[in-house]
């Protein structure tokens, strides 16, 4: 009988200070004129510092990853997973959806997990293209696909909101690995699996 490995725990909490956050915020809002006297906005630095420990700490989780018995060699995709982010150049938000697929080898992964590896990158002052490089090299890393891809469509605060103020467009990247990338037929059907065209 095979024992299968205990899961790994995955946990890349940042030290965080909120004391000290939020009194970087009050001052940061003051600087910009804003008067926090005011009975609604007095606890703002305090909401603000929390709200962005929040968009920046990654829950942990159990990598929980198991035989492929079964032998499974097509291809596992979750589609539309949430995805937010702050983009590391504004400290904007960055919001959409993530498809992440892979060819298994000789493990398989529990399909949570896909959504928690997004939301590990995700959390932490990001661009879009090296948060999808990121998840696909974690993938190939920890589980030993044959094939890993994963595509990202996000709309960005710091596009809409401010400068060029391009409201509704999005930004589509895509990074694919092992037989996703170099099977042509493989790579159509990922990608036409995710409707990323």
């Amino acid at each position: 009988m095979t024992i299968a490995p205990a899961p790994r725990r995955v946990d890349q909490r940042p030290a965080r200070d909120l004391v000290t956050a939020e009194q970087a915020a009050a001052q940061f809002l003051a600087a910009l004129g804003i008067d926090l006297d005011s009975e609604s906005l007095r606890a703002t630095p305090r909401r603000m510092a929390r709200a962005y420990a929040e968009l920046l700490t990654a829950r942990p989780f159990d990598l929980t990853t198991f035989p492929n018995d079964e032998g499974y060699d097509e291809l596992v995709l979750a589609r539309s997973i949430p995805i937010r982010s702050v983009c590391e150049h504004h400290l904007l938000p960055f919001v959409g959806v993530a498809h992440v697929g892979y060819l298994p080898g000789e493990r398989i992964l529990g399909l949570s997990k896909l959504a928690r590896v997004v939301e590990l990158f995700a959390h932490r002052p990001q661009v879009q293209e090296r948060l999808t490089k990121q998840v696909a090299d974690w993938l190939a890393l920890e589980l030993a696909p044959k094939g890993v891809g994963v595509v990202i469509e996000a709309e960005h605060m710091c596009m809409t909101l401010r400068g060029v103020r391009a409201a509704g467009a999005t930004t589509v990247t895509s990074t694919l690995l092992g037989t996703l990338r170099d099977d042509a037929r493989c790579r159509a059907e990922f990608f036409s699996l995710t409707g990323a065209h």
